[in-house]
């Protein structure tokens, strides 16, 4: 009997009677920091390098909250001013060239620079469009992510910040803010090659390396822009598209290394996050677990598909991706309301789109789920009702990932 078959008898007997088949199987563990206590359990060749690394990060958090806290203290207040969250997509990515040049293009790209960081990044979720920053005013509407690549935050700036510097006469300014948020995105490069949630680092599980909602697949992409010096890019300095295609190389190389290898040797797909330090899939949320991802492993893969001259290795990942994306496919169900009533359920539904699991297990491949207690349970009908219907379980990226494979794998066929 296929893989599929048993599958799809799993879901109609759990659907029958959820609370019969549905257990918890774990708690799902805290995402340590990075800190000094960690780096010195590291071989000593190791240690200097990250060293420099979390000093360098203390410092900048040192000079970021000083900037805003003279601002606050030169104005007379107890508190910041809370810009404006962002209702929608604030940056236009790509709109007709000729708009980059035009006074509105400007005066965002203006808007831009005020909200800049200290250290060169930028916050998320904030209407950068409605007005500049104000002295004495947060860097973004949410107090943490003072500098982020979550959301796509700080990548999608610099993009803005390029076409107008290139549609436009080059305004220093701008060119200096695009050249300091280059510049945020080298430095915060982990030793280890991947990027932190947040820099400086705040702890937790924001120190972790980052795949999640496509933030380091969004810096190398942004990256080899930069390296290639072509189209909006052109102005980049030599020096700084040799730092970048260094960092893109890093970054690459990094991806490889924290691909999960299963305890009979077999490569799968990638988490979420991965610590820094050991590179193995961590939580976040507390109902994100450790765990195999379907989806941020889609936008890896297709990342590294785009890639003019993929080596071995790479080649070798991605057909690995790709085996591991056709083997745990849900197939013939869709996750909906349940007609009873009883919330978000897998319904079975023959000719359904394949689903993935947005988490699945190391080694066994099999779905699990996370509550906010922290609790991890093996069946989605196991969770809280408001988890069910309020967090994305299910995802369809693989699907596209395996459609772009079709065409990739003729290119590069398995050896």
């Amino acid at each position: 009997m296929k893989l599929s078959s048993l599958g799809l008898i799993y879901v109609l007997l759990a659907s029958a009677a959820p609370a019969l088949f549905a257990a918890v199987i774990g708690t799902n563990p805290p995402c340590p920091p990075l800190s000094a206590e960690r780096i010195a359990a590291l071989p000593p060749a190791d240690q200097a390098a990250w060293q420099d690394y979390l000093a360098r990060s203390a410092a900048a958090l040192a000079a970021d909250k000083k900037f805003y806290a003279d601002e606050l203290t030169a104005l007379g207040l107890t508190a910041p001013l809370v810009p404006a969250k962002a209702s929608g997509r604030v940056i236009p990515t790509k709109p007709p060239s000729d708009s980059f040049a035009s006074v509105e293009a400007r005066r965002l790209a203006d808007h831009l620079v005020s909200f800049q960081t200290p250290a060169g990044g930028w916050n998320k979720n904030t209407d950068f469009g409605k007005a500049p920053r104000r002295p004495g005013e947060r860097s973004g509407s949410e107090a943490g992510y003072v500098g982020t690549i979550d959301n796509a935050a700080t990548v999608f700036p610099l993009y803005f910040l390029a076409a107008v510097i290139n549609a436009a006469s080059p305004n220093p300014v701008h060119r200096a803010a695009f050249n300091r948020g280059l510049d945020y995105l080298l430095v915060a490069q982990f030793p280890s090659g991947g990027w932190p949630q947040v820099y400086p680092l705040e702890g937790g599980y924001h120190d972790a390396i980052t795949f999640n909602d496509g933030a380091t697949v969004n810096v190398l992409t942004f990256l080899r822009a930069c390296a290639a010096g072509t189209g909006d890019f052109a102005f980049v300095a030599p020096t700084a598209r040799a730092r970048a295609a260094a960092a893109v190389e890093r970054g690459l190389a990094c991806i490889l290394a924290t691909q999960i290898v299963t305890a009979d040797g077999r490569r799968t797909v990638w988490g979420q996050q991965h610590d820094p330090l050991t590179l193995v899939p961590v939580s976040a949320r507390a109902y994100e677990m450790p765990s195999q991802s379907a989806g941020e492993s889609a936008g890896i893969v297709r990342h590294l598909m785009t890639l003019p001259n993929p080596s071995p290795a790479i080649t070798a990942a991605v057909h690995a991706a790709a085996a591991w994306f056709e083997r745990t496919a849900l197939k013939d169900v869709v996750y909906a309301p349940a007609p009873n009533g009883s919330g978000h359920q897998l319904i079975p539904t023959p000719g359904a789109p394949a689903l993935w699991s947005r988490y699945t297990e190391i080694g066994s491949d099999r779905a699990i789920f996370g509550d906010r207690d922290r609790s991890i349970h093996d069946q989605v009908s196991g969770i809280s009702r408001e988890r069910r219907a309020g967090y994305a379980w299910f995802v369809t990226s693989p699907k596209s990932a395996l459609a772009d494979y079709a065409k990739w794998s003729m290119r590069h066929p398995k050896k």
